[in-house]
């Protein structure tokens, strides 16, 4: 059949038309057809040209104490010592735990004008009809604006660019629980004849943007000189911990490579629960890697000692984030996750997934300044590892265990220990 026609298949002809393609066993073909808690019903009406479903490992990180409230936080991934690190992180931090605040949920619409005549007029234009634009916008959703929501402001800033001066108008909107996206675009559609009205200019992109930058959550911890040297069983006097730690923060504010992989620990965490919990996790990290690269790229987190000479830790990013909406409806296990977390609010939520994104740097850096990263995380990785060899049942703790006694951790010697 076509290919132009898969679209039309049935989930079924579609599998069988890839397994042919790719060669597929049985075996392999019942595994694409085995349903888990989000039934192939469903996904085939969530995406297009499905064939089956995608599990992750979801585990959940401990002694979460978000604004004294403590959690279970549900954390959905492959990446093993992520889920362990954020858990240590945390209960490193008790008793305070983490403090956290979030903005109100504005997200931004964007409305690209193009071959405007006058810039200062159009700008003026549009500051004088902005309750106008406003108006038009909340007509677009009475429910959002019920509860509170709607379009708040309205900016506009002309920028160059190789295809000629554009007119930028951006439309703040309270968003409120939800992530946004759908409220966001149908009202900047609907105002872009009016602006071209108002301009004389001509409407081409408009659409939410992923900066969220109006719509930040932070979060701050201190970790004591006491807590983290028995973390490290003496290894290092406490002094000399919040050092190394800081030592490796300051690496990450001289050099973008390695800033790259200490934001990435960051995302490691809040990735981890936006997945769980039905989150668009490709949006959040454009934003925060946006947001990050304002001015010249720098840590998501900041560190430094206080009086006490103790480690305090902070994060501020953008989190737009939803506890209503999208795959958190549609989706069984993201509602879980969210019933497990219970967050009052999309800002609690994001208050919560920075305080995991602190926690998972903070684990990275401190392992990473003491024991290094290959003692704890590749002895989880062992697990993987064996597995892959072939290992099933209790040889796969077994290999695992023998495999990171020698320092070894190898598919070559996991096929060792299992024999022919």
């Amino acid at each position: 059949m076509a290919e132009q026609s898969f679209h039309r298949l049935s989930r079924e002809e579609r599998l069988a038309l890839v397994a042919a393609r790719a060669k597929l066993t049985a075996e392999e073909q019942a595994l694409l057809s085995k349903e888990g808690p989000l039934d192939l019903a469903t996904a085939d009406r969530m995406i297009e040209n499905v064939i089956g479903t995608a599990a992750l490992p979801l585990g959940i990180a401990t002694d979460f104490r978000v604004n004294g409230r403590d959690l279970l936080v549900p954390m959905a991934l492959e990446e093993p010592s992520v889920v362990a690190g954020a858990s240590n992180a945390a209960k490193l931090a008790l008793p305070q735990g983490f403090m956290c605040s979030a903005d109100e949920p504005i997200m931004i619409g964007q409305v690209q004008l193009i071959k405007v005549p006058d810039v200062i007029k159009a700008q003026d234009a549009i500051a004088a009809n902005t309750a106008k634009i406003i108006d038009l916008c909340n007509q677009q959703d009475s429910t959002l604006v019920k509860f509170g929501g709607g379009a708040k402001e309205i900016r506009c800033r002309a920028v160059p660019s190789p295809s000629g001066p554009m007119l930028i108008v951006a439309l703040h909107i309270d968003v409120r629980d939800a992530m946004g996206a759908n409220a966001v675009n149908t009202m900047a559609e609907r105002v872009s004849p009016l602006l071209e009205e108002l301009t004389g200019g001509q409407a081409r992109l408009r659409i939410i943007s992923n900066l969220a930058d109006r719509r930040k959550a932070r979060a701050q911890a201190v970790w004591t000189k006491a807590a983290l040297e028995k973390s490290v069983k003496g290894a290092f006097s406490g002094e000399e911990v919040v050092q190394r730690i800081l030592d490796a923060y300051h690496f990450a504010l001289a050099d973008s490579h390695r800033c790259a992989t200490h934001n990435k620990g960051v995302m490691n965490g809040i990735d981890a629960v936006a997945i769980a919990c039905g989150q668009d996790f490709r949006a959040l990290e454009a934003g925060a890697h946006a947001y990050a690269a304002r001015g010249a790229y720098a840590p998501l987190t900041h560190y430094a000692k206080n009086a006490a000479g103790d480690l305090v830790g902070s994060i501020e990013l953008p989190l737009a984030v939803a506890t209503i909406g999208g795959s958190t409806r549609t989706n069984p296990v993201a509602r879980i996750c969210l019933k497990i977390l219970n967050p009052s609010s999309a800002q609690e939520l994001a208050q919560t997934m920075a305080a995991v994104g602190l926690a998972q740097n903070f684990a990275a850096l401190r392992a990473l300044a003491t024991e290094g990263i290959s003692r704890g995380h590749l002895r989880l990785h062992a697990c993987n590892i064996a597995i892959a060899a072939g290992a099933t049942g209790p040889a796969i703790d077994a290999v695992a265990a023998r495999m990171a006694e020698e320092g070894n951790i190898s598919h070559g010697r996991a096929k060792e220990l299992l024999g022919p």
